[in-house]
């Protein structure tokens, strides 16, 4: 008798379990779009004479890199942007998302200040975004640019290490893009 009941309970409890299961996908749907940046296009303005350098980073890869002069000051502006079949446009969710988004900048080579400028995208949280800065070069010699497009950080400082120097940190999140420029 009890191994009657024990089957009767088994089979209960598979009818119950497969009748939950509505047909349908068994995966549930994402309804975020993960789109990925296939290309940034980043500009440099010397703001004492206005020389524009532009460098574009594809698939992680550049053959350019910028000419950095001590002492100047660059107006620099970072595009991220999605492919679309044969073309690439602007990643607008970048700043429609822009509390699931921050960017960070790293040297090496050279001690460059980062300023998050006044026309930067900013969080609802009041920090600024990251995709227009000013770079301040104080000594200049031959190195990297690492810009990091981080997703999803539980915490943001932009005035990380200093109100000075607003390379930017982040706390939890991932990296959706991590590039390295040379300059000169």
């Amino acid at each position: 008798m009890k191994k009657l009941f024990n089957i009767s309970l088994l089979l209960f409890a598979a009818v119950l379990l497969f009748s939950c299961r509505d047909g349908n996908n068994d995966i549930p749907e994402d309804i975020h779009e993960h789109e990925e940046v296939g290309q940034v296009i980043v500009t440099a303005i010397n703001k004492a004479d206005g020389a524009k350098q532009t460098v574009t980073v594809t698939n992680g890869q550049t053959k350019d890199h910028f000419h950095l002069t001590q002492g100047a000051t660059y107006a620099i502006d970072v595009n991220f942007q999605i492919k679309h079949g044969d073309h690439y446009h602007d990643a607008e969710e970048i700043i429609e998302e822009k509390d699931m988004h921050f960017v960070t900048y790293k040297f090496s080579g050279a001690d460059i200040k980062v300023k998050r400028t006044a026309d930067d995208v900013v969080r609802t949280d009041g920090k600024k975004l990251g995709l227009k800065t000013e770079w301040t070069v104080a000594t200049a010699a031959a190195g990297k640019a690492n810009i990091t497009l981080v997703h999803g950080a539980t915490a943001v400082n932009d005035n990380s290490p200093s109100a000075d120097n607003q390379q930017g940190s982040t706390v939890g999140g991932e990296s959706d893009v991590d590039i390295f420029i040379d300059f000169h």
